[in-house]
Formats: C-alpha cells, sequence, structure tokens
C-alpha cells in the first residue's frame, strides 16, 4: 500500500489532532483517498507522523462518529465517504473566516491582499 496522503507540520502551531483531522478530511475532499480506501493502523500512522497513537485514534474514532470512515475490527478503518457539507450560511462563513487569516498571513509576509490574491488564481489556474 503506497504511503497515505497525510502530513502535519511539527511548526504549525495549530495542534496536531487538529492538523491530522484537517489533513484526512482533505485528502479525502480532493480525492486523494477514495471511499474504500483503508487508512493505515493507528500505530502505523502514528510512527508515519511521529505522534501519540492515542491522538490518531482520537482523530479516527471522531471521523468515524461523523461517518466518514469505518473501523472494522482486525480489518482496518476505511474511507466510508467525503464530509457532509455545511449549510451554505455556514460555509461562506467558514470560508470568510479562512480568506481573512490568509490574507493576514500573508500581509506578514509582505504581501499585498491584491498580489495574496491573484497568488490564490495563479495556483488554481496550475492546478495545485
Amino acid at each position: 500500500m503506497p504511503p497515505p496522503p497525510i502530513t502535519i507540520d511539527a511548526r504549525d502551531p495549530t495542534p496536531l489532532y487538529a492538523q491530522l483531522d484537517r489533513a484526512i478530511r482533505v485528502a479525502i475532499a480532493t480525492g486523494k483517498l477514495a471511499e474504500g480506501d483503508r487508512l493505515p493502523t493507528v500505530r502505523q500512522l502514528a510512527v508515519d507522523l511521529r505522534v501519540n497513537a492515542n491522538t490518531v485514534a482520537k482523530v479516527y474514532l471522531a471521523l468515524e462518529r461523523e461517518r466518514i470512515v469505518e473501523t472494522k475490527r482486525g480489518v482496518g478503518t476505511f474511507v466510508v465517504g467525503a464530509p457532509r457539507l455545511m449549510p451554505e450560511r455556514t460555509r461562506e462563513k467558514q470560508l470568510r473566516a479562512i480568506a481573512q487569516r490568509y490574507l493576514s498571513d500573508a500581509a506578514l509576509h509582505g504581501a499585498s491582499r491584491r498580489e495574496a490574491v491573484e497568488f490564490l488564481v495563479r495556483l488554481e489556474k496550475e492546478g495545485d
């Protein structure tokens, strides 16, 4: 089985739990992990990412409760489906917060709002 498209950044101030949860959701939403794909075991992912196995287990359990993954005892944890879409109003609120954080971070790195937006457009045209 090829290595999963799941990564975390130890330098990121975001808690490891949140990074891992987001990484799995993004991998599913972008098709890097598809329905039926088997996730690494808790122990294997913990070793690969150098995190506590309890952190991985907690994320898997939370995703299982939302029916995004399913654990089959003795077999493994599998992707069931993409996370359900949130209501439009909630989604817009979340996107606004993400965009504001991005623009703030870009400004901290010396980019103007226009440069930051143009970069996103260019990135989208490149396909990643």
